[in-house]
């Protein structure tokens, strides 16, 4: 699986990473609908930080489709659900 980080680049997750990725990514859409903002954010954080710290950084010069696509942990709530939803 291919995910870009937005303002960070793409990273290739293996299946385990995979798996924790799509469950925080499930957690995160039912917080956002819910208005849960700062569940939100808490959730995009932990999606970002397992993305740079399991996911292989691919180069910068290679652009290969992204099966996800996350804003940065910064984002605004309103950034996150235009991205994530």
């Amino acid at each position: 699986m291919i995910v870009r980080v937005q303002g960070s680049g793409q990273y290739r997750l293996d299946g385990a990473a995979q798996g924790e990725l799509v469950s925080i990514d499930a957690r995160l859409v039912a917080a956002l609908e819910r208005g849960a903002a700062d569940e939100a954010h808490t959730l995009l954080g932990q999606a970002v930080s397992l993305v740079q710290t399991r996911g292989v950084a691919l180069p910068n010069d290679i652009l290969s489709p992204s099966d996800l696509i996350l804003p940065p942990a910064d984002a605004s709530l309103e950034e996150i659900a235009a991205v994530v939803t």
